[in-house]
């Protein structure tokens, strides 16, 4: 058998729409052969390999709305489909309201990667290894959607159904993501463990979010997210629940993170094996929960 060694894209047409509702129509009537296009980081990579073959690719990037960043004192902030991530990290709005959307955006690939890359890009394509997913989950992210039946808002929760899939439907199309104000004072870090600092995927992700809530007994409330451990991002309520109901210590950040490490389910692969990141789950999670309590205690 002879490998093709330089492998190429295959022809396609490029499909320009004016607006939202012209290119839902397009999308919905060729959902078999079209895909919409924003950076294409991911899109072409996989068209290039073989893994999907498009005839269409509409690009979105230009519609109303898309290329928006806007932060609300009052109601937060919205990001547009078509931002890119170095436009993200580089908001002063974002680094003093949503360090942790920074940080996350900052950890993907390379400069020039993310002069293309996009959020919502990184969300659709829906990878368990998704380096902004766990940001966007605990910063209780809602998308904002449009389809052949209008518009609707999504909550992040119940978006993923598995790798490379989601809820959307035939003609969605996300146009952005918007985030209400994080509680006040809250602390946070994005954790990520790969075979080299820089351009690859995670063999495991860890986002911690944490504030003080008075309401909880433990006078916390922690968000613990996980990326590349499951068929879709991991929301460890178990130990969010345990460190809400037991005074926060070395000891029972200990006991999260051993919670967090029984409740991942990952699959070996080339970049790890199972056993390995159920144990970088623990040490990882364990020093992301300490980093950011010691925050809360500042």
């Amino acid at each position: 058998m002879v490998k093709n060694t330089h492998p190429t894209l295959p022809e396609f047409d490029y499909v320009k729409p004016v607006t939202l509702f012209e290119t839902s129509q397009f999308l919905f009537t060729h959902s078999n052969d079209s895909s919409p296009f924003l950076g294409g980081t991911d899109l072409f990579i996989r068209m290039r390999d073989g893994v999907i073959k498009p005839h269409y690719l509409v690009d979105i990037k230009h519609l109303a709305g898309m290329d928006k960043l806007d932060f609300d004192p009052q109601k937060g902030l919205t990001i547009g489909a078509a931002v890119n991530m170095n436009r993200v990290i580089n908001s002063p709005d974002v680094q003093e309201h949503y360090p942790l959307l920074a940080d996350a955006c900052k950890s993907v690939a390379s400069y020039q990667l993310r002069n293309r890359a996009t959020i919502i890009g990184n969300i659709c394509n829906a990878s368990p290894a998704g380096d902004t997913i766990g940001a966007c989950i605990a910063l209780d992210g809602v998308l904002h959607i449009h389809g052949i039946a209008g518009s609707r808002f999504e909550s992040l929760s119940d978006f993923f159904l598995g790798p490379g899939k989601t809820n959307l439907k035939p003609g969605d199309i996300v146009t952005a993501i918007s985030f209400p104000l994080p509680p006040q004072g809250h602390a946070s870090t994005y954790v990520k463990l790969g075979r080299n600092k820089l351009s690859d995927l995670s063999i495991v992700g860890v986002t911690v979010l944490g504030n003080i809530d008075t309401k909880k007994q433990s006078g916390f409330r922690f968000r613990v997210i996980l990326a590349s451990v499951a068929p879709v991002p991991l929301i460890v309520t178990q130990a969010e629940t345990y460190l809400s109901s037991h005074e926060v210590n070395q000891e029972t950040i200990h006991q999260a993170a051993c919670i967090a490490s029984e409740a991942s389910h990952p699959i070996n692969d080339v970049r790890g094996s199972a056993r390995y990141r159920r144990e970088m789950v623990r040490n990882l999670t364990e020093n992301a929960l300490i980093k950011v309590w010691k925050k809360l205690n500042q």
